[in-house]
């Protein structure tokens, strides 16, 4: 039997605990002698080496070879692989506060309140910036009329950092700027992680009162990631007064609570408290429930910081590009109540 039909065999055999690659792909196979094989192993131990030894004589026995032999070598350690981007918290160092906008689940409007928050605190007269950390669904470049343009990028200090782009009196960055409109973003947690991490520590905030970080929905491993990597002061919750959204709000509390993330919670933010028409701006129609926020910010013993109420203005400020904190409507004094909460809670 060839060298390459023996190679063969052994692509059979793979490694459990090294992504179920094959003992071929890995380079473990050091040498083949007829019937012997020789697999290679770092000096420190395997604890499934004696599995892989017991394997490959089964693949090699399958095979057609009677007898084989598997005999092992100890080889030093290949250099680690080069790691992802390491990113730095240098440009932060002129941010007074990262304030985390998250959410137990999609669909509450977290992206709406953190760029109509951003809008707010600016127009209060702070120097505010927002990252959108969604990377699955960027949604900051058309509800701040950006969509279309890309920042660009200067080197200083020999780094090469990406110029936020600028508007409403606030700083703009989401990943929704370099991917094109409709373009599905297919990402691995890792590679996720990264752009995370790159749309905020790689940029050139500035001197900023306030960065907000639109966080992904739901809890998991971007997340952790996430808030290990940035040095976030603190979050804000945002929820709908229905039971099904509330319940996932607790998740989320759950998470900037852990042990190993120990995070404070400045607030609950109710979004769609209430419906009003336009033309009876005094009714209040509670279609999600009523008080369902007040209850649960009660319940997680965190400040209620805000409720937004339910209106069509909102929704047509975010399609067309003009957040409706900019306005003079009771929606936007909503947001500006918001915003001055927020400011006076973190002093």
């Amino acid at each position: 039997m060839t060298e390459a039909q023996i190679l063969d065999l052994l692509r059979q055999v793979r490694h459990p605990a090294r992504g179920d690659r094959d003992v071929v792909e890995l380079g473990m196979v050091h040498k083949i002698d007829g019937s012997t094989v020789t697999l290679a192993f770092p000096k420190r131990r395997d604890p499934l080496a004696e599995y892989l030894i017991g394997a490959t004589r089964a693949a090699l026995i399958r095979g057609g070879i009677r007898d084989p032999k598997v005999e092992t070598i100890v080889i030093e350690e290949a250099a680690p692989k080069k790691k992802g981007p390491e990113f730095d918290t240098d440009n932060l160092r002129y941010v007074r506060h990262i304030v985390g906008v998250a959410s137990g689940k999609g669909g509450v409007g977290k992206s709406t309140v953190a760029v109509n928050l951003a809008c707010a605190l600016a127009r209060l007269g702070y120097k505010v910036g927002l990252a959108d950390a969604d990377v699955y669904g960027p949604s900051v470049p058309l509800m701040t009329g950006t969509e279309g343009e890309q920042p660009m990028a200067e080197e200083i200090d020999g780094k090469e950092l990406i110029v936020p782009l600028e508007k409403y009196g606030a700083k703009w960055m989401s990943i929704g700027y370099f991917a094109e409109r409709g373009q599905a973003l297919i990402w691995r947690g890792p590679m996720a992680s990264n752009a995370l991490k790159q749309m905020i520590l790689q940029v050139k905030w500035g001197e900023l009162d306030f960065l907000l970080v639109d966080m992904p929905p739901g809890t998991g491993d971007i997340h952790i990631s996430l808030l290990q990597e940035v040095p976030m002061e603190g979050a804000v919750l945002v929820t709908t007064p229905q039971e099904v959204a509330l319940a996932d709000v607790e998740k989320g509390a759950a998470m900037f609570r852990n042990k190993n993330i120990d995070r404070p919670i400045f607030g609950l933010v109710e979004n769609m408290a209430w419906f009003t028409p336009a033309e009876h701006p005094d009714e209040k129609y509670y279609i999600f429930g009523r008080d369902g926020g007040a209850r649960m910010a009660e319940s997680l013993g965190i400040e209620l910081l805000g409720r937004i109420p339910l209106v069509q203005s909102i929704r047509e400020s975010g399609d067309c590009g003009e957040p409706a904190a900019l306005g003079t409507r009771p929606d936007a004094q909503a947001f500006l109540d918001l915003a001055g909460r927020l400011a006076e809670k973190l002093g």
